[in-house]
């Protein structure tokens, strides 16, 4: 029955239609960044230049912006004209204070910024996003991906593609965390996040939506060979183990991107992209033909 049903749904043929119809102030005090690092927590400290910038033009809240001593220049002087534009309270720290802050490794480029905690969104969100575009749904899902640079960078892409979100489960994953952020450049000011209890059920209330899941695993059929226009649901597996087993059981059908050299696998963030343009791609290249 198992094998049966994988078949059926791996035929995107002619029943598909049936199926998916400030104040400005100095203080460098230890005892004052500690409690500022504590208070903001892990989804509430964002760093980097690029990343601080696009939570502005985002319109999220920043309580509070930590620069180094003596930084007046580029984008550090923009970043600081708007917060005081704003109202927001600016301190300026020595740059040994923002690396003991730093959650991403010292990479801060004299900057952090103390936000409100990102707001994560429903499915519905997401599928309504699509909507209000007219598009066909795009929905990245990530099983148990536990590098925070692969996450940001995955967001990136997603972005860039136009997906209309991304799906990350509650626990054994990564989430937006500074490194995660940064990484994403911004971009996660942008991207609808839902944050699930279970992926395999939210695949099946996607399913149950209209969307066709595609898993990326070694084990599938060339990227390339497959229908990956429509309704869609993109699941990228953890760096090391790839899909979960019930996860796989999940998807419609499986597609693999080829490999040629002697590194067994890319890596997450890699073949998310390669296969995310591929799905523009082919979209584009149907909307331009008049098929939608």
């Amino acid at each position: 029955m198992k094998g049966k049903k994988k078949k059926n749904r791996s035929n995107r043929g002619g029943n598909r239609k049936n199926r998916r119809e400030n104040t400005y102030d100095t203080d460098s005090k230890a005892s004052t960044d500690q409690r500022d690092l504590e208070e903001a927590g892990g989804e509430g400290q964002v760093e980097g230049r690029n990343p601080v910038l696009e939570v502005f033009r985002s319109g999220r809240t920043v309580d509070k912006l930590l620069v180094a001593q003596g930084s007046r220049q580029g984008s550090i002087l923009e970043i600081i004209n708007k917060a005081k534009k704003e109202g927001i309270v600016i301190q300026e720290v020595n740059r040994r204070r923002l690396d003991e802050l730093s959650q991403t490794g010292g990479a801060h480029q004299g900057v952090i910024a103390f936000v409100t905690p990102y707001s994560y969104v429903s499915l519905d969100h997401i599928l309504e996003r699509a909507s209000a575009k007219d598009e066909w749904p795009f929905v990245i899902v990530l099983d148990q991906i536990t590098d925070p640079h692969n996450l940001g960078s995955i967001i990136r892409t997603a972005e860039s593609c136009g997906a209309h979100g991304i799906v990350i489960p509650k626990r054994r994953a990564v989430s937006l965390t500074p490194a995660a952020i940064k990484a994403s450049a911004g971009a996660v000011e942008f991207m609808p996040i839902a944050k699930v209890t279970n992926i395999s059920d939210a695949l099946e209330t996607l399913k149950g939506r209209g969307l066709w899941v595609a898993g990326a695993d070694m084990d599938g059929e060339l990227y390339t060979s497959k229908d990956l226009t429509g309704p869609m649901a993109l699941v990228v597996g953890s760096e090391g183990r790839g899909l979960g087993r019930l996860v796989k059981e999940k998807c419609d059908f499986l597609v693999s991107i080829p490999q040629k050299g002697r590194i067994s696998s890319l890596n997450a963030s890699v073949a998310a992209a390669v296969i995310m343009y591929e799905m523009v791609r082919q979209r584009d290249f149907k909307l331009l033909k008049g098929q939608r």
